[in-house]
């Protein structure tokens, strides 16, 4: 008999197959069986109606610091995803020395928009190598997967102390020798992959760069060949793209002196030509053509900021009158923001200065529900415009109704969607990119396995809508494959009983509020998501309707080993 009968569902299975009517059958952790009438189980689940699917796998989380506070990793775990992969972007929080925890928490409180209170007060420390820190990772129960990658910076500061901090510095061949070692050491140990950033976004909370900002290519290789030498593990890199030429001479020489797979971050940049994201597709056609494995991180919809009345940058926090309407409750500020004198003076003390919606291109009222794809003629200055007014007086009083300004930061510099489209649908590409468990005050991207499958395969015009099953294969085989988890993204016997039941007409995101649940009182943008019947982790019920069942199946994955 088995554990679990998900019955008469309409199977999406995670291989591109044509959806089909079946059962799934479970027992223990693993899947039985998929097909028609499977037998008795000690429970069954109705899907008629319903998709299933396998859970969704997040290649591009930030969850190196709650994953030992939050045994849900939510918002993750609440919409839909099964396993995530932290330690993107270099960032991390080993290994470590003692006395290096501030650093790296500087780092991630610049990078990643993660309150240094947070960190400082929700990290319990008692490590110093990664492996110690995937033990401690380890002992901890979540309600989803979780997979580490070594963070480049981490690693850095680690082995050339004070000197490596400092992006200019170049690590001598003993230094270099010694971080190939340690990286390798935690790939043995566990760590899916190695994570480094070359852009100039990332700085810690003092200005500083990110320490591997420019790295020498002696540097990486020697990581790189280190790594390839344990025959597992993947790379991940983020870069701007201002000299492609130069970023991908350095990543092919990663890739091929190290024989592992690499991905590397792919978007549409605002100050860059409009097609340049092109250079960055063709680039890794060539590469792939010439045996390397590499692929493209992209984004579910545009990468955008959210501004609202409780967020750290929004239009009127430079106005002192409004900075002293902050402590009040969110009520009395709103009460007050309607008052006549109070607006006059917010919207003169506003004006003055650099100010949030000057900086974008494009901004919009989110709405409620939210609503991402816009149109410029949507856009607040094109409102401000046909009312005569000035584009902060539209952002006054969105904000003061209690709304959500959306300003999008990539991926929208033609004011349409047609670059993340082109970027989805490329063959070497995957999605990841949501960032969820960092970007606190500033960005909800952590919703995109839900937008992918709500937006792309149901709610885009019919000429650009992509078959759910496409959807489906890229979010769970397609990534899962990227960081070598072979044993999970697809509903086939023997696989990982990772499983989401979804009804596809409700799914839908909630409106990413602020709230104050982080240790030290730390606030952070959150939301959850409607749609999900059921969510299955490791062969338990882990979500039903939306609410947690209180089964915590969730485990630290380490690499597995692969060709």
């Amino acid at each position: 008999m088995h554990d679990l009968v998900i019955k008469g569902g309409t199977v999406v299975d995670g291989t591109g197959a044509e959806p089909r009517r079946a059962d799934v059958a479970i027992t223990g952790g693993t899947i039985d069986e998929v097909g028609p009438d499977l037998g008795a189980a000690r429970r069954e689940i109705d899907a008629d109606g319903l998709l299933v699917t396998p859970g969704w796998v997040d290649v591009h989380t930030h969850y190196d610091a709650q994953v030992m506070w939050d045994s849900l990793l939510a918002p993750s775990s609440r919409h839909g995803v099964t396993t995530v992969v932290m330690g993107n972007c270099g960032v991390g929080f080993a290994p470590v020395h003692p006395d290096g925890h501030e650093w790296l928490i500087s780092l991630m409180e610049g990078v990643e928009d993660i309150p240094a209170a947070v960190l400082g007060q929700g990290l319990p420390w008692g490590w110093e190598s990664f492996p110690d820190y995937l033990d401690a990772i380890d002992r901890i129960p979540h309600a989803i997967d979780v997979a580490a990658q070594v963070p480049h910076a981490a690693l850095r500061v680690y082995v050339m102390g004070e000197r490596g901090s400092d992006h200019t510095e170049a690590a001598t061949a003993e230094e270099i020798a010694r971080m190939g070692e340690l990286a390798a050491d935690a790939i043995r140990a566990g760590a899916v992959g190695f994570s480094t950033s070359r852009s100039r976004n990332h700085r810690a909370a003092d200005g500083r760069f990110t320490p591997t900002l420019t790295a020498a290519t002696e540097e990486l290789v020697g990581i790189a060949d280190a790594i390839g030498r344990t025959g597992r593990g993947v790379f991940e890199v983020v870069f701007d793209g201002d000299d492609l030429d130069a970023d991908f001479a350095l990543l092919r020489r990663m890739c091929e002196i190290s024989h592992r797979p690499m991905s590397v971050t792919t978007l549409q940049r605002m100050g860059q030509p409009p097609t340049a994201y092109r250079g960055i597709l063709q680039r890794i056609e060539r590469a792939v053509a010439d045996g390397l494995v590499m692929r493209g991180q992209v984004a579910a919809r545009p990468v955008g900021l959210l501004m609202s009345l409780d967020s750290r940058m929004q239009p009127l926090a430079g106005s002192p009158t409004y900075q002293g309407l902050m402590p009040l409750p969110r009520e009395e500020r709103l009460a007050a923001l309607a008052r006549p004198d109070v607006r006059a003076r917010v919207l003169e003390e506003a004006s003055v200065g650099d100010n949030p919606i000057s900086r974008f291109p494009d901004t919009f009222d989110l709405g409620v529900p939210p609503r991402w794809d816009r149109d410029p003629d949507e856009s607040i200055a094109a409102q401000a415009a046909q009312r005569g007014v000035r584009p902060i007086d539209v952002a006054y009083d969105i904000l003061a109704a209690g709304g959500t300004i959306y300003a999008p930061a990539a991926d929208f510099v033609e004011g349409d969607y047609r670059a993340v489209r082109e970027m989805l649908v490329h063959p070497l590409t995957v999605p990841g990119l949501g960032d969820a468990g960092a970007h606190c005050t500033m960005i909800a991207d952590f919703d995109f396995p839900t937008y992918l499958l709500a937006y792309w395969a149901r709610d885009a015009a019919p000429e650009v809508r992509l078959p759910v099953e496409w959807v489906v294969r890229r979010q769970c085989a397609e990534t899962a494959a990227l960081v070598g988890l072979s044993d999970r993204g697809m509903l086939r016997a023997g696989m990982k009983a990772d499983v989401n039941i979804v009804d596809l007409e409700q799914l839908a995101t909630s409106p990413a509020a602020m709230v104050k649940d982080l240790p030290a009182g730390g606030s952070r943008l959150f939301g959850t998501a409607r749609g999900y019947v059921a969510t299955i982790a490791g062969g338990q019920v882990t979500f039903e309707d939306g609410e947690h069942t209180g089964a915590l199946p969730g485990r630290l994955v380490r690499s597995q080993s692969r060709p």
